[in-house]
């Protein structure tokens, strides 16, 4: 493939052409597995082209863990080629997660089968916006105790630095629930039809449900948010 404007041989299809400063592609999807992901290379209303990054998983707890970050690093690597405006992604949570932690752009979610085809029939609709707030300005309402001391601190943090949440509001504290032994757990609940959820906290006897008004504007995209900030919580360590 040649640069559409300086028709310059790319080495790869969708490359940012470093002669004359051009991007071949707008939009990158990518269909994650556990042992291949298939980037595929968009621009307005055409594929360009697919590439498939491989892997071979270690089953060695010991091995599993660089070897998961080197895939994830390779299918990074072809997103940094593109340099696209928007990256879209699905499929296998481990490989997405790690992959989004080592690029600098932010990933939405596509739901259902043959993502790239979900892409193209949205074209145009309205992106969800990114809220540039400060995390500690995102807190506020009636109700300012949080339980679970330190690690509810860190809960509400997890949640409040996504960039597509607008605001938690702390909700009153039930210590009416079923005891546990675990130390405090989260879990975002499912999406409201205005696309926002709730973050439920866990410690000991007590619960506490916390309101999260997010920039989603239906179920389905608050559904997207939802599974990202339970994987945020996830990677902290307080999922339930």
């Amino acid at each position: 493939m040649d640069c559409r404007r300086c028709g310059t041989p790319l080495e790869r299809p969708g490359d940012y052409c470093l002669v004359c400063d051009t991007a071949n592609c707008d939009t990158v999807v990518i269909e994650f597995e556990r042992d291949r992901a298939d980037v595929t290379m968009l621009e307005a209303e055409t594929t360009i082209a697919t590439t498939t990054v491989t892997t071979v998983p270690e089953d060695n707890p010991e091995t599993h863990v660089v070897e998961l970050r080197n895939f994830a690093g390779k299918v990074a690597d072809e997103v940094r080629r593109k340099r696209p405006e928007t990256v879209f992604a699905t499929g296998n949570r481990d490989v997405l997660r790690e992959t989004r932690a080592q690029v600098h752009y932010e990933f939405y979610r596509v739901a259902g089968e043959r993502p790239v085809e979900r892409v193209l029939d949205k074209r145009g609709e309205r992106s969800l916006e990114v809220v540039e707030t400060p995390p500690r300005e995102k807190i506020g309402g009636t109700h300012s105790t949080l339980i679970g001391g330190r690690p509810g601190r860190k809960a509400i943090s997890v949640i409040a630095d996504h960039p597509h949440v607008k605001k938690i509001i702390p909700g009153p504290i039930d210590a009416g629930g079923t005891g546990s032994q675990s130390g405090l757990r989260a879990k975002v609940t499912r999406s409201d039809n205005n696309g926002n959820v709730r973050l439920l906290l866990r410690d000991g006897s007590s619960v506490q449900e916390n309101r999260v008004v997010t920039t989603a504007m239906d179920v389905e995209t608050g559904e997207y948010i939802r599974d990202d900030l339970n994987d945020a919580l996830t990677a902290a360590e307080l999922r339930e």
